[in-house]
């Protein structure tokens, strides 16, 4: 009933929206990411960070307004983000995290253990809570945000047979929803279970799905497989003819998947989806040793990437119709560990599509002085921006209503109510 309520609101006519999410998995130093260029600003960040700062001439200059100073830096190894943030096409949400609640400062967080999501600085609990923006649950996933989206969009997507939540990582939380779940491709399409081409191969398999099993899970597994089996042949005959013809800086692993995401949007058509959520991970940011040797390679990974997905989109006219988003498991402690740098809490995330207000850095960008109130220990901030507000405006978007927020994010109305208040942080148009 909440599906076809949501549905409804948005009517028939509604356009495509498509919603990417890039987990940067093992929790991105995005301080070194987005950086202070202000000179009291900086020399407080250089002062923190000391072996782990950035030259403050290699940065990439960039403005924002709405914040305590207007002069920020980007990481030298990121002049395509620095250019689609230039061109109003990319902006960034600074200090986001997981929380139950608001937490004002170091004396709140210490003198309420209750307000803490469980699991804090731990790589595989906040990597669910990220996915789920439930910190309040340790063990066992409730489901993601972006599976609890789509099971309230799915009936706008009339008469699809695929998933309308694509993975191009596998199994993921943020996808899990109590209907719907992630549908699986790989960078050349979905994996077909048996050569349908063989028509004693297809003889063989079809005959043994349709036989009228008796053992409830021996059939269960039978009409999945059947399910799976026509999904895929659907999947990789509607992307068959949808190629992208822009060539990235750089090829690399995720600049193939991001390929397939953009030949998926190009397909929605065919596929019957006017809603779509697509899951891509970068792996490996666990950087407790050489974080700057190994920041300026994978950063560079990951501007190449964002740029030709830009490019791509401009290439099928979808750019205006696609939002990419950031996330990832935490930011990472100021301080330098001597080597590197660990575990932290809050962190700097970036936007990318038409709908994004870019050029711009939202939510409060903290000081970096490790005696401010928001500093715990070894350089660890607190969030001032929820998951929830940055998660609840990109499904505000892709078009859960104000009144269903509280089913995707149940947390929500300890940072604002969704009734009365649609874009919490203003990173995306309210079109």
């Amino acid at each position: 009933m909440a599906s076809t309520a949501a549905a409804a609101d948005l009517g028939p006519g509604d356009d495509y929206k498509g919603l990417v999410c890039l987990f940067l998995q093992g929790g991105n130093d995005s301080f070194n990411m987005l950086v202070p260029n202000h000179k009291d600003a900086y020399g407080d960040y250089a002062q923190t960070r000391d072996d782990l700062a950035l030259p403050r001439e290699n940065l990439l200059p960039i403005a924002s307004e709405g914040q305590a100073f207007s002069e920020f830096g980007i990481h030298p190894s990121m002049p395509r983000l620095q250019e689609l943030y230039n061109n109003k096409d990319l902006a960034f949400v600074a200090n986001v995290g997981t929380l139950i609640r608001p937490i004002e400062d170091r004396d709140e967080y210490n003198n309420n253990g209750g307000l803490r999501p469980s699991g804090l600085f731990s790589h595989s609990d906040q990597q669910i809570h990220w996915q789920t923006s439930m910190p309040q649950i340790k063990g066992a996933s409730p489901g993601g945000w972006g599976g609890r989206t789509a099971d309230l969009l799915q009936s706008m997507n009339e008469n699809a047979q695929v998933s309308m939540n694509i993975s191009l990582s596998g199994v993921n939380v943020f996808q899990a929803g109590n209907e719907v779940f992630s549908y699986i491709s790989g960078v050349e399409g979905g994996t077909e279970m048996v050569d349908y081409t063989d028509p004693f191969a297809k003889a063989a398999v079809d005959s043994a799905l349709e036989l009228d099993y008796k053992n409830l899970f021996t059939s269960t597994f039978a009409q999945n497989t059947r399910r799976f089996i026509d999904s895929s042949i659907l999947f990789n005959n509607a992307i068959e003819d949808k190629d992208i013809s822009v060539q990235p800086d750089v090829i690399s692993g995720l600049t193939n998947r991001m390929k397939m995401i953009a030949r998926t949007i190009a397909a929605h058509e065919g596929l019957n989806h006017k809603r779509q959520t697509f899951f891509v991970r970068s792996d490996g940011w666990d950087h407790h040793n050489e974080v700057l040797n190994a920041q300026e390679r994978m950063l560079r990974d990951i501007d190449v990437a964002v740029k030709f997905f830009k490019e791509a989109m401009d290439e099928i006219g979808m750019s205006d119709k696609v939002v990419l988003f950031t996330a990832s498991d935490f930011g990472r402690t100021l301080t330098s560990n001597g080597r590197g740098s660990d575990h932290a809490w809050g962190g700097n995330q970036f936007v990318l599509g038409g709908p994004v207000n870019g050029g711009r850095i939202f939510g409060g960008y903290p000081p970096l002085n490790l005696d401010n109130s928001l500093m715990l220990n070894r350089g660890r901030i607190i969030p001032t921006t929820s998951v929830d507000e940055y998660g609840s405006e990109l499904a505000r978007w892709l078009g859960v209503s104000g009144g269903e927020m509280d089913t995707v994010f149940p947390n929500i109305q300890n940072f604002y109510d969704p009734a009365l208040i649609t874009h919490p942080l203003g990173f995306l148009s309210s079109q």
